[in-house]
């Protein structure tokens, strides 16, 4: 095995974690001693021991004279734990391989220093573009304190979400669903608009039939505060649900809705919800990615504006037609080819006769 075998499986370890570490980023670590790995370890949870930390307590004193590789550069700060790099360089470590370096402002390139100040041999950016992948929801947050923005759509071969008299349950299959509670188990947050609400009083959360699932934060894009007070979302207790009015909404109904025990956040004066506003009060308060699950006003006013860092489209084999029929993505459209979203780094997947397109608008 080579340095990047090795890489690899830190970075299959780290993903042991998804959706549990924010808003710390997703890490794995392995230690390497004559050809083999002899621990491991990841970050399991914010405020907890690091992937280093784990590895090295497996490791004890066969640390000295090993080879570590993470997938992160190890960090240099005090904050809820020790710097994992002097943890490193007291523990013997010959050599660390690093995936990428760390863009935290605490760290960024500290953590090396430290470790070669120590005479410990660092190599950096082995499999960096699969590492950059694995922590992408990490890198936007902690670039401009933004989150990483999932569009997430189902719909049939002619691009309807449903039919005509208004029928969508279920255009895609039980494996793509099962995929979608899995992204909610993942990610921070759930966007959707009032007008989901008003249609389908869904309760967005994650039901995962072999595991408990996290339930992600709600929030409901709601300029005038429409949202009814017997709604799941405000109703039944399984998870946190953030109402995004304007300061147009009338004020008697955004009491009702704190008093029911929801929180409101007011984004822009307009008439309609600010949404680069709301992302910025998201990220404001470490929601650090959100899935939206929007109808298709919502879903182009994020697109138009440049907010959408990645789309999920699960297509169904069905045709449905219908002119009258909804599309993802609606609102007024763009005028012109040469405006309209395009996706790269197109990946596609095979879901029990579904397909999952995955790919990242061109920025």
């Amino acid at each position: 095995m080579n340095d990047e075998d090795f890489m690899r499986a830190a970075l299959q370890l780290a993903r042991n974690a998804e959706g549990r570490t924010s808003p710390n980023p997703l890490v794995g670590a392995v230690i390497v001693r004559d050809g083999r790995i002899i621990a491991a370890g990841w970050h399991r949870k914010a405020g907890t021991p690091h992937a280093e930390v784990h590895a090295l307590r497996m490791a004890g004193e066969l640390a000295k004279g090993a080879t570590l590789y993470v997938t992160l550069e190890p960090c240099a700060h005090y904050g809820r734990t020790g710097p994992c790099a002097k943890a490193v360089a007291e523990a013997g470590i010959r050599r660390v391989v690093i995936g990428m370096k760390d863009p935290n402002p605490l760290v960024a390139g500290k953590g090396i220093r430290i470790l070669e100040d120590a005479g410990v041999e660092v190599v950096c950016g082995v499999l960096a573009a699969e590492a950059i992948q694995l922590n992408e929801v990490f890198l936007k947050w902690i670039g401009n304190k933004m989150p990483f923005v999932i569009l997430k759509t189902a719909m049939t071969l002619d691009g309807k979400i449903a039919t005509a008299a208004g029928e969508s349950q279920w255009i895609t299959n039980e494996a793509s669903r099962r995929r979608v509670h899995e992204y909610r188990d993942c990610y921070d947050g759930i966007l959707a608009g009032i007008g989901t609400v008003l249609a389908d009083d869904p309760s967005l959360t994650t039901r995962l039939p072999d595991r408990e699932g996290k339930n992600p934060v709600r929030i409901i894009v709601d300029s005038q505060a429409r949202t009814p007070l017997n709604a799941k979302v405000v109703t039944d207790g399984q998870s946190r649900t953030i109402i995004a009015v304007t300061a147009q909404a009338p004020a008697e109904r955004v009491r009702a809705l704190q008093a029911a025990g929801v929180e409101v956040l007011t984004a822009g004066g307009g008439a309609h919800v600010d949404l680069r506003v709301l992302l910025q009060q998201l990220g404001q308060q470490e929601i650090c990615s959100i899935l939206v699950e929007g109808g298709g006003q919502v879903n182009f006013s994020l697109l138009a504006d440049g907010l959408v860092d990645k789309v999920c489209a699960f297509i169904a084999p069905k045709l449905i037609g219908g002119r009258d029929a909804l599309t993802p993505v609606e609102g007024a459209g763009f005028a012109h080819l040469s405006e309209a979203v395009e996706l790269e780094r197109i990946t596609t997947e095979l879901l029990a006769g579904d397909i999952l397109l995955t790919g990242y608008p061109k920025k």
